[in-house]
């Protein structure tokens, strides 16, 4: 059982009262989860401050409280020790309780708008395939090489991260790929992390909700990279113009990666289609079976940082080849059925953009696009007019729906998403609130060789609405939906 003294390793302390040396059983920052023994984290939280609830947690048995102020009425009942940054604090902290398990694994961050969970899922597929006992942390899912734990956020909160990465090192795993989202960074989520590498994929329009202006999410971003050590490297793509902003700072070693630049890791699109993508890597040409230009970024990030790992690049293609992607990442549902039905997380305005563009590229001109989107509920709002603008220039149909509604009126969310739909399209829009009916809409309305995309909820198997997850899975609506409408 480690002493206080020692999880606070690396702390910067502004002041202390109370025994130091006292044993420490557990550790918290939610103060319902205190047990006698513990030692409560007090952390300003985007709903709740933590302070609040330090003699809350004294009452429960917390023998020690790390705090930005320090409280007088807990004074001799806890050692009460003060901080600058209680949120940096606690991050620390979980990584000593926990004995500093990412610095007995080869950790690599992936961060960006979109492509994490592809690029985090594909390092673990491939590094697994290359023979290594792997870990996971992504939207999607955790693993600890075949076990699979359910995802609640990208990043999980330190005390969560930490304990997962001791369950990787007590498992004998050697790599661990994570997805690195920026409200985890701006919240020190990762804080007393040791990464090897960080991959950095692209920044658009996204989470503005939450970091109010663009400018303030790139800032996010590149604190990332600011922060990472000499021996790291730090990758990111060229071909987006924030890409060489995220190195500017850093002290990692910098690579880069791109289809139209002079980079350390180019390729060149030679085939595209719904097969899958031919592209030509390092002299050699490959075929894979991920679809569409932004996959060629991912599969090239993927390569890239195997090769940085150490893998042998012609072993590392080799493996890459015979992959697929994250689930809910242009994936094709029902292949060979008479209609095309992708399902896709596209949930902001470039990625939309980015798949319905992919899709044009397989057209030969006569099939049919039709679109089902939403935007979610309590999140950014000024891309909901963006997202139904697009949808509507790059398709023959669209229906606006919900997606996770959450605590708001989905029939305001979409009156939101129309000011975005030019009058002239208005014809070609549907507005159907229930998210069931209007993919059922959609595949009813398609033709044989018509293509189908339902965006914005990809891998998720539920919905949220008025703060309760039913149980939902566009893949399965979809699926059913073409077994009854091919026939």
């Amino acid at each position: 059982m480690p002493e206080l003294k020692d999880i606070l390793y690396k702390v910067s302390l502004t002041s202390s009262y109370g025994d130091m040396t006292v044993d420490i059983k557990g550790i918290c920052f939610d103060s319902r989860q205190v047990k006698p023994g513990f030692l409560f984290i007090a952390v300003k939280g985007t709903q709740s401050d933590g302070h609040q609830y330090i003699s809350k947690a004294a009452e429960m048995g917390a023998v020690a409280v790390v705090c930005e102020k320090s409280t007088e009425e807990i004074m001799g009942k806890a050692t009460v020790v003060t901080v600058k940054s209680s949120s940096q604090a606690l991050g620390i902290i979980a990584s000593n309780y926990y004995e500093n398990p990412s610095e007995k694994l080869k950790l690599t961050g992936v961060t960006g708008t979109n492509g994490k969970t592809t690029v985090a899922t594909l390092l673990f597929k491939l590094f697994t395939e290359l023979g290594h006992k792997c870990g996971l942390i992504s939207t999607v899912e955790n693993r600890i090489v075949d076990e699979i734990i359910p995802s609640t956020h990208t990043t999980p909160d330190p005390i969560q991260l930490n304990e997962l990465l001791k369950r990787m090192v007590d498992s004998a795993c050697t790599h661990v790929f994570m997805e690195v989202s920026s409200h985890a960074i701006d919240q020190e989520r990762i804080a007393g992390l040791k990464f090897v590498g960080a991959l950095f994929t692209n920044i658009t329009h996204d989470h503005l909700d939450y970091h109010h202006t663009f400018e303030n999410y790139i800032k996010a971003k590149k604190k990332y990279f600011d922060e990472l050590t000499t021996d790291a490297f730090a990758l990111v793509n060229a071909d987006d113009k924030r890409g060489m902003v995220m190195l500017q700072n850093t002290k990692a070693t910098k690579y880069s990666f791109g289809l139209k630049k002079m980079v350390d890791f180019k390729a060149k699109i030679i085939t595209n289609s719904i097969e899958g993508l031919e592209l030509e890597i390092a002299g050699k040409t490959v075929w894979f079976k991920l679809i569409g230009d932004f996959n060629a970024y991912n599969l090239l990030a993927v390569y890239g940082a195997a090769v940085l790992l150490g893998e042998d690049s012609d072993d590392v293609l080799v493996k890459l080849s015979s992959l697929k992607g994250a689930v809910g990442r242009f994936e094709l549902v029902l292949p060979g059925s008479k209609k095309v039905a992708i399902v896709d997380y596209a949930h902001t305005p470039d990625a939309l953009k980015n798949v319905l563009e992919t899709i044009a590229q397989f057209r030969s001109g006569n099939e049919k696009v039709i679109t089902v989107v939403g935007c979610g509920g309590n999140r950014d709002k000024t891309k909901r007019p963006m997202m139904a603008s697009i949808a509507c220039r790059l398709s023959d149909k669209v229906v606006l729906t919900s997606d996770n509604p959450r605590n708001e009126d989905p029939m305001e969310i979409i009156k939101d998403m129309q000011t975005g739909v030019m009058p002239t399209e208005a014809r070609k829009t549907l507005i159907i609130p229930d998210r069931e009916e209007a993919i059922k809409t959609a595949c009813m309305l398609a033709q044989d060789k018509d293509i189908i995309l339902i965006a914005g909820k990809g891998h998720e198997t539920y919905q949220e609405i008025k703060g309760v997850k039913h149980p939902f899975d566009d893949r399965e609506v979809v699926e059913r939906m073409l077994r009854l409408t091919s026939n």
